[in-house]
């Protein structure tokens, strides 16, 4: 899925001037000022584009009390201030009325700070600290989904007539029209498809875009979750990342492929090292699983994150990594040179791709710093491996739950420095609040299993 080092050719405005020039030729009436809560929910603002430039200078004010994890009522009012470089129109706005476009945001305080709950500038935080070592990350998502049907009140089932399995075409894909539509919408906004099939499960597809730097990953997937959603619609289906929206089929990743440059030049390859990769690609990995308990909150953040993460559907379990197998954690894929990389496996797609990219970053630059070495890789199948045979190989597994995810989470001192102690406490208040929810409920599996028995 990668390919040279560059990003697609779209033209990106690099300023103020250049927004309200496309604004303009492209007849915008109103934008989306576009940011990502703490949850990884994105959210927007509207204006009308006659406020873009007050926009664009940073002076348009929002109610942060109201955004999950933001601020208290005392301390409600925020500033969006946008990146222009994010500037892209909608390509399903009726031309007749004036077409919308929108503007991906960072939050700063009323003070004109940088907001410390900002998932954007969290990742920024990361990237500045790969900068300084003299690095910068790219990464490319591989981000699953189901379409379901809807039912009479326009609400989503879990209902398909799709029989598809892998890379299968119509009559049993029968999401083909609606996945094409939706490579059309993103082509239309400047991604680069790479490439979109159906995956393992009945209703399960998969559209690959072509990798870029971390932020604008992140904010790639913010805007591919969107239009999935919004072309799914358009089709009378809904687009779910839901882990494991389906019990006994396989669930939904979003497999991130990730390495490091200086400049133009890949240093995770070396020629002469160890399966050609550098040193520092190996102290990167053993970063990675040195930290992946205390960031897999972050990367499967759900309670229905840990129903995917378990043996027999594909999602990686055990902490390991292997230059040729699937089953482990982290899979180094064959290609070298310059699409050098690392594949981790673990991550959903209900994750928030600003913080799920900078835990991993901060994961893997810590083990740069810090030399840490990598085990053996594990050739065979660790599925197939018993209990015994997994200690013998040092193979520990990822959290089997929120909660222990969280008091992982709460233990690594690296991970809780890269997302700071606002965000810690709001993300950890939150899934606390959602375990003890679920603890308490009474769930229909209960009553098919003690009911008439007890």
């Amino acid at each position: 899925m990668f390919g040279l080092a560059g990003a697609a050719p779209f033209h990106r405005p690099k300023n103020k001037e250049e927004v309200l020039k496309l604004a303009d030729q492209q007849n915008i009436r109103f934008i989306l000022l576009q940011f990502t809560d703490i949850l990884g929910v994105v959210k927007n603002v509207a204006i009308p584009v006659e406020q873009l430039g007050k926009a664009l200078d940073g002076q348009i004010l929002f109610d942060g009390s109201s955004v999950h994890g933001f601020v208290r009522i005392e301390e409600s009012d925020m500033l969006l201030k946008p990146d222009p470089s994010t500037y892209v129109m909608f390509p399903w706005q009726s031309h007749d009325r004036g077409n919308t476009a929108r503007l991906v945001c960072d939050i700063y305080t009323a003070n004109d700070e940088p907001f410390a709950g900002c998932p954007r500038l969290t990742l920024k935080k990361v990237i500045k600290e790969a900068a300084d070592m003299g690095y910068y990350m790219n990464a490319g998502p591989e981000a699953e989904f189901f379409l379901f049907h809807q039912d009479d009140h326009n609400r989503p089932t879990v209902a398909t007539h799709d029989q598809g399995s892998y890379f299968d075409l119509s009559p049993v894909d029968k999401g083909e029209f609606a996945r094409r539509d939706m490579v059309i919408a993103l082509q239309d906004l400047g991604f680069e498809i790479e490439a979109s099939h159906h995956e393992v499960a009945p209703g399960q597809h998969e559209i690959d875009f072509r990798y870029a730097d971390a932020l604008t990953t992140a904010d790639n997937i913010m805007t591919f979750k969107l239009v999935v959603r919004t072309v799914a619609n358009q089709h009378n289906l809904h687009a779910t990342f839901m882990p494991k929206p389906v019990h006994g089929i396989n669930g939904s990743g979003m497999h991130t492929h990730q390495s490091l440059f200086s400049g133009d030049r890949n240093v995770f390859y070396d020629p002469k090292g160890q399966f050609e990769l550098s040193n520092l690609c190996l102290n990167y990995l053993g970063g990675l699983m040195t930290h992946v308990r205390g960031f897999t909150a972050i990367t499967n953040p759900l309670i229905n994150s840990y129903k995917r993460i378990v043996p027999g559907y594909e999602a990686p379990v055990y902490i390991a990594w292997s230059e040729s197998n699937r089953s482990p954690l982290i899979r180094v894929p064959a290609r070298r040179g310059v699409g050098t990389r690392l594949e981790m496996r673990s991550p959903d797609p209900s994750s928030n791709p600003y913080l799920a990219l900078a835990v991993q970053l901060k994961a893997g630059l810590d083990g740069i710093k810090k030399g840490i070495q990598p085990p053996p890789p594990v050739r065979g199948n660790i599925y197939e491996m018993n209990p015994e045979e997994r200690r013998q190989y040092g193979i520990d597994s990822l959290p089997g739950s929120i909660d222990e995810a969280i008091a992982e989470l709460l233990r690594d001192d690296v991970i809780l420095e890269c997302l700071g102690d606002h965000i810690v406490g709001r993300f950890v208040d939150a899934k606390r609040y959602e375990s003890d929810v679920y603890r308490t409920q009474v769930h229909q599996w209960e009553l098919d299993q003690y009911l008439a028995i007890y």
